[in-house]
């Protein structure tokens, strides 16, 4: 089973150092690494439980200071590796969800919830890049579908605060899809 790691770290130039060290640690797939708002970096890695923690704790004895979240998820859905690359688009478009986010850690753990909730397909997961930090999640399908998947992707986020909105869609304008993509 695919395992995530997510590290993010208040110094670009820590972020990149962390990010060597967690690739020469262990045997992981470096998915992402890459500057985000305000300032940050992020380090997005995938592999085996064992490989991703050992990478992980590598990465945050580098970062130490600068750590601002850290996150591991055993099992990881595949679409949500899929969405963060936005390397596989639906192949239909119906109802639409989005959950928006104050961090980036919220986002993802919702994503895999979301799609592990119901049938849907996610379109994007937007990491913190250009919008001031904050993340957000886009998917499709069913009405029904998209409104479990919103809520199971919501309650993730009921103790920390972290969640800003959540928003079901159940007839978008096809115009509007263009522009989400």
């Amino acid at each position: 089973m695919i395992t995530i790691g997510f590290l993010e770290v208040n110094s670009i130039a820590r972020g990149i150092l962390a990010a060597d060290m967690m690739l020469k640690a262990a045997e992981i797939k470096l998915v992402s690494a890459r500057p985000s708002c305000p300032g940050k970096y992020q380090i997005l890695i995938s592999g085996e439980v064992s490989a991703v923690e050992s990478s992980l704790r590598i990465g945050e004895e580098t970062a130490r200071a600068n750590v601002v979240d850290k996150l591991l998820i055993p099992r990881v859905s595949p679409q949500v590796i899929e969405a963060i690359n936005m390397s596989s688009m639906p192949s239909s478009f119906k109802a639409l969800g989005i959950l928006e986010f104050f961090s980036v850690t919220g986002a993802v753990i919702a994503s895999d919830a979301a799609v592990k909730a119901a049938s849907v397909s996610l379109i994007e997961i937007r990491l913190g890049t250009g919008i001031g930090g904050k993340s957000f999640v886009t998917f499709t399908g069913d009405v029904g579908a998209v409104e479990e998947s919103a809520e199971a992707g919501a309650r993730t986020a009921q103790d920390s605060g972290a969640l800003v909105d959540k928003v079901v869609i159940a007839h978008p304008d096809k115009e509007l899809y263009r522009c989400l993509l």
